[in-house]
């Protein structure tokens, strides 16, 4: 007859974890850029292979600089790629390029609607990407779930921007973070983490405004030098792939006018 295991061993198996204490994270996470933060996310900075919920209060609290530092990372330093879908204003790569981002590992696919969460889930089914980050005001649970199943099953980063309103409502995100704008910085409110509640929000100096001069930003970008991944074909209905998307859509395509150059001396990151 086999033993009733006891309670004790159980708690120490390395898949469980308790609600008021921290979870312990087998793989390292990606350092966040903010020591703050790294020190209360399980793994010390996002997990790989994992949904994090991003709640800002408004669109321009600096929801974006929270991520610049790791998406930097991935792009330059691990020769990664890193696409943003559906994002509600137009990405400036002078600004993400200041910030550290490699501009020819980085995709951004103005899908609409149904396309946003296609593409998402193809992109996480890529080989070669190593962060998603999506806008998708209008997922729910169900929805949540799959992609970030899609991104366990390839360890890669998946970052999903929804409406303060949405913390109300049931997620299946091991982390989310609740974000507002405080001056110049940016308070981070843990909602939800493996682990202890975090009772108190986080106040983080993030890289922004950043500011260009001029003279810095050139008339028009150059070409890409790296060929983009090729998302393998789906299901019906046929929706654009990022290999598909038109020339305009990919942030290195996008001609920046000396006049527009001039305006953008002084840039805000949202």
């Amino acid at each position: 007859m086999n033993a009733v295991p006891r309670l004790d061993d159980i708690l120490t198996r390395a898949d469980v974890w308790r609600g008021g204490v921290m979870a312990t994270s087998v793989q390292p996470g990606l350092p966040t850029g903010f020591a703050e933060l790294d020190a209360e996310l399980p793994g010390g900075g996002w997990a790989r292979g994992g949904l994090c919920e991003l709640l800002p209060t408004r669109t321009g609290v600096g929801e974006l600089s929270l991520l610049l530092p790791a998406l930097a990372r991935l792009s330059a330093s691990e020769l990664s790629w890193v696409v943003c879908v559906a994002p509600p204003h137009p990405l400036h790569a002078p600004a993400l390029a200041q910030g550290g981002i490699a501009l020819e590992r980085l995709l951004i696919a103005g899908a609409p609607g149904r396309d946003a969460a296609w593409t998402c889930a193809r992109a996480l089914d890529t080989d070669g990407v190593g962060a998603v980050v999506a806008w998708l005001p209008g997922a729910d649970a169900t929805l949540l779930r799959r992609l970030h199943l899609a991104a366990e099953a390839n360890r890669s980063l998946l970052f999903v921007f929804r409406p303060a309103a949405c913390a109300a409502e049931a997620s299946p995100a091991p982390l989310r973070l609740q974000l507002d704008g405080e001056g110049e910085r940016l308070r981070v409110h843990i909602l939800k983490r493996r682990g202890a509640a975090c009772a108190l929000p986080l106040s983080l100096a993030v890289p922004r405004p950043a500011l260009l001069p001029a003279a810095s930003l050139p008339a028009a970008m150059p070409a890409c030098a790296q060929a983009a991944p090729t998302l393998s074909p789906s299901s019906p209905p046929p929706l654009s792939s990022l290999s598909s998307l038109p020339p305009s859509s990919h942030a290195l395509a996008r001609p920046v006018p000396a006049a527009l150059a001039a305006r953008r001396a002084s840039l805000r990151l949202f």
